[in-house]
């Protein structure tokens, strides 16, 4: 199995990049959110799975081994395959879906393309003891409370609807992308409030 890759990008598109590793160029499929966090002609080191199918070899990258360990456990359940589980992680970051999973939240992940209703519930039913231990993980340690139930309880206690409040996450993960994890929780909830038109 290829665990991870360093080299220098040669190309990125939308959801994919090619590494060039001892003068091979690798294809590496990405989250849309990591794609666009790559620069043409620097390094770059992903952690990635290799899927093996008959017709096919295809390499998926993260970045970090978390992500790609919750990527492995997304394909676990039934009926999700290598691109659900990534839209997963494009659509939410890791500590979000295990909140999600763990709090019992099937609408949140019924947001993921692919799921749907049915799918959410299944991804729960069959996830939420699993899941556990990466909520203990150091690595998620710093994930507990993520950004989203944060600036989501803000919004509610100023008297946001839960639409409302749902409609201006979603805004904010999509302006902040990859940056969120590094950004004051203060500036998130500043940034919702404008987009439902307080400041």
């Amino acid at each position: 199995m290829i665990a991870s890759l360093s080299g220098v990008v040669k190309s990125v598109s939308g959801s994919s990049a090619v590494v060039e590793v001892g003068g091979v160029g690798i294809l590496v499929h990405l989250s849309p959110r990591l794609s666009a966090s790559l620069t043409v002609g620097l390094s770059t080191h992903l952690h990635t799975t290799l899927i093996v199918r008959e017709d096919a070899l295809t390499l998926y990258g993260f970045e970090s081994s978390s992500d790609r360990e919750l990527f492995e456990l997304l394909m676990t359940v039934t009926g999700i395959g290598p691109k659900v589980a990534q839209s997963a992680l494009s659509v939410f970051d890791a500590p979000e879906i295990i909140s999600a999973i763990m709090n019992d939240k099937p609408s949140t992940l019924e947001k993921i393309p692919g799921l749907g209703k049915k799918g959410a519930q299944r991804l729960i039913l069959e996830l939420k003891e699993k899941v556990r231990g990466f909520a203990s993980s150091s690595a998620y340690a710093h994930g507990a409370g993520s950004w989203r139930e944060q600036v989501n309880e803000a919004l509610l206690n100023l008297g946001f609807t839960t639409r409302d409040t749902d409609d201006a996450l979603d805004l904010v993960a999509a302006h902040f992308g990859s940056e969120i994890p590094s950004t004051d929780i203060a500036v998130l909830l500043k940034f919702a409030l404008q987009t439902r038109g307080r400041k």
